[in-house]
């Protein structure tokens, strides 16, 4: 247990400058913060959280209820920002003369080499649109919308994260729930979207047993079977995508 807190520390931390320096913060603030409610605020608060945090009691507690991937959590109720700002405003306000000065680009340059670049992160990319999210995924679910009522459509993994994030009018028989492992979800119908070779004798037929309108098949996966024999149709290609429409199922309103 210890050695998972731990660990989630560290990978909090980052490169570690700034929570070193978040630490001196807190230590200069102990000693220079006469301000009861400040004091509150910026020390005794983020105190109570980390001792919080590294109690191994507490954290089986919550390992038993949620696991131990977002017990990491608990960190971002720590001010670091907030302290640290305060801190270097603080002690910036204490000096005179050239100090001041000096202490002042210092302190910003600290800042600055105490991270790395956040678009250097694979996890992040270049925005396709203003919903921040695959330009895809919008097309598509423009595309298959009706106006004034829900369809159902099957999507591929890549796209199970956004499709809700854009709109609430597209419903899906599986969503982000098969993304977490943790959860140990089980539905045959995405593991046959996520197979090598997509078999649409398999895909179709549980795709009607939810009721889908409509199946979103990647373009760069080979499919076998045929899709009329199940009364799919493909009825648009967008962005590398083919959408099968069940035509025996009435959409309108």
């Amino acid at each position: 247990m210890w050695k998972m807190i731990t660990e989630l520390f560290q990978g909090f931390m980052g490169t570690g400058l700034i929570m070193g320096w978040y630490l001196l913060a807190l230590v200069y603030l102990w000693f220079a913060e006469k301000k009861r409610r400040r004091r509150v605020l910026l020390v005794y608060a983020p105190l109570a959280v980390l001792a919080l945090y590294f109690n191994p009691i507490f954290a089986r507690l919550v390992y038993r209820a949620v696991g131990d991937e977002i017990y990491y959590r608990i960190l971002w109720l720590l001010p670091v920002t907030i302290v640290v700002a305060y801190a270097m405003a603080d002690l910036y306000g204490r000096l005179r003369g050239r100090k001041k000065y000096g202490f002042a680009a210092l302190s910003a340059l600290l800042v600055m080499i105490s991270g790395s670049c956040i678009y250097a992160s694979p996890h992040f990319h270049k925005a396709e649109n203003l919903y921040h999210m695959p330009q895809a995924v919008v097309d598509i679910c423009d595309a298959i919308q009706v106006e004034g009522r829900e369809v159902m459509a099957v999507f591929p993994k890549e796209m199970l994260s956004f499709v809700r994030q854009y709109t609430p009018l597209v419903c899906m028989p599986y969503g982000r729930e098969m993304l977490v492992d943790r959860w140990q979800a089980d539905n045959p119908l995405y593991d046959a979207m996520e197979a090598p070779v997509l078999d649409l004798d398999v895909i179709l037929p549980l795709a009607k047993s939810y009721s889908s309108h409509f199946v979103i098949l990647p373009e760069e996966k080979k499919t076998i079977g045929h899709a009329e024999d199940y009364g799919f149709v493909p009825v648009n290609s967008i962005d590398g995508y083919t959408i099968y429409q069940d035509t025996s199922v009435y959409i309108g309103l």
